[in-house]
């Protein structure tokens, strides 16, 4: 079903870029929906998720502010959701030792084992994305990277 029958749209877009960004913010929502869906069953959310993953893929504590930056949605309220993170157990906060203004966040063992758990649903997510094939993936990753320049 195309963008314009999805929103319930009458008039034609101004132009195909109108229309490319109406559909990738839709698209976005639809998106996730699906992801929250899936990670609702062991009770995250899609920032929880990213941080664990950036977490994950590093082998030293990272400050809030490299978290921040590393993050998919880059929303100011990290601090708070790394808190109830902590508070969850899927991640440790200690005092930097060599500046002690800032804060280092590591994955817990709990948090790597929530993980090892969610690998599970790897392929209800890679589900999401089976109406285009690798090539069509390929090219969509491509025209993304070009759109943001």
């Amino acid at each position: 079903m195309g963008i314009k029958r999805e929103i319930g749209q009458r008039k034609p877009f101004r132009d195909n870029r109108h229309k490319a960004i109406v559909n990738l913010l839709y698209t976005n929502g639809w998106l996730v929906g699906k992801l929250r869906a899936l990670f609702k069953q062991y009770d995250l959310t899609e920032k929880q998720y990213n941080i664990l993953r950036i977490l994950k893929g590093t082998d030293k504590p990272l400050t809030t502010s490299v978290i921040r930056n590393r993050l998919l949605d880059k929303m100011s309220d990290t601090t708070r959701v790394i808190e109830r993170m902590m508070k969850k157990g899927l991640v440790v906060k200690k005092v930097n030792k060599t500046d002690r203004r800032l804060v280092d966040i590591t994955l817990s063992n709990k948090g790597e084992q929530l993980l090892l758990d969610t690998d599970k649903i790897t392929i209800e997510v890679d589900a999401i994305a089976t109406e285009l094939t690798l090539e069509e993936a390929g090219k969509l990753s491509d025209l993304l990277d070009k759109m943001r320049g």
